[in-house]
């Protein structure tokens, strides 16, 4: 992978594939470059793609404390590597991300997002209020695992689910990162929809939710893509939280090939 300096001078990682229109993709909570790069893979045909480590994660380094616009800048140190102007896709918490980016005046032109795990109203935003504290406590007692099964579980992962998650290869590499938790917590801030701020989102905006995703995430991004200027939603058939690379590559494909044409075109 290649290194850029971020604002504040921290190493951030990120590898380029493909060629084309420049797609940059942001991974959401618990995940790497890597986690993207199934996904990479498939769009890299089409344009070129640019995976990269958030902050703190990965090959990525972690300097001074968090903010959400050191990770804001984070992302427009690799979008300025990857050309003038990007096309973001960003997953779960990767998305609220690139929508800061976005409303914090970052040059993009065509903008997807897939689920993020906001929690409007006031049950979801009491709750929100509650895993905040709780996830803040569990990472200053070095409780990486409760920490990880506690933000799992907020974000709609099944119980069950978690449990053999936990008994699996993979649970090791999720309490690794699990310190990012809390930045990814941050990203959501109280967990509303924050429509005032988004509504200086210029992109042109496809929110995504999966058809089998609990009702309550259905409702957020429909409400997400109405506090949006320019978006338009669409729901993935049998799609979960847990989305399947080759079920979202051919829609960004869509998205952003023929979206591109007709912004260049006019």
């Amino acid at each position: 992978m290649d290194t850029i300096l971020s604002r504040d001078g921290t190493s951030i990682a990120y590898r380029v594939r493909g060629d084309g229109p420049p797609v940059v993709l942001v991974g959401g909570a618990l995940s790497t470059a890597a986690t993207e790069e199934p996904l990479a893979a498939l769009l890299a045909p089409h344009f070129t793609v640019v995976t990269y480590d958030r902050r703190g994660r990965g090959a990525s380094g972690d300097g001074g404390p968090y903010t959400v616009r050191r990770e804001v800048e984070d992302l427009a140190a690799v979008a300025g590597r990857a050309g003038e102007r990007v096309s973001l896709f960003g997953m779960l918490s990767g998305g609220a991300l690139a929508l800061e980016a976005q409303a914090a005046g970052l040059p993009v032109d065509l903008l997807a997002v897939y689920e993020p795990p906001y929690t409007p109203g006031p049950a979801g935003l009491l709750h929100k209020s509650r895993c905040t504290a709780r996830l803040h406590r569990m990472l200053s007692i070095g409780d990486r695992d409760g920490a990880v099964a506690l933000y799992l579980a907020r974000t709609g992962v099944p119980e069950a689910t978690i449990a053999r998650m936990r008994h699996a290869a993979l649970w090791a590499g999720l309490k690794a990162l699990a310190h990012t938790l809390a930045y990814d917590d941050a990203l959501l801030g109280d967990g509303a929809v924050p429509a005032e701020r988004f509504a200086s989102v210029t992109a042109r905006a496809l929110v995504v939710s999966g058809g089998f995703s609990p009702a309550p995430m259905r409702r957020m991004t429909h409400a997400l893509a109405a506090a949006l200027p320019r978006a338009r939603h669409r729901t993935l058939t049998g799609q979960t939280r847990e989305l399947a690379p080759q079920a979202i590559a051919p829609v960004l494909v869509d998205f952003f090939a023929r979206d591109v044409f007709a912004h260049r075109a006019s």
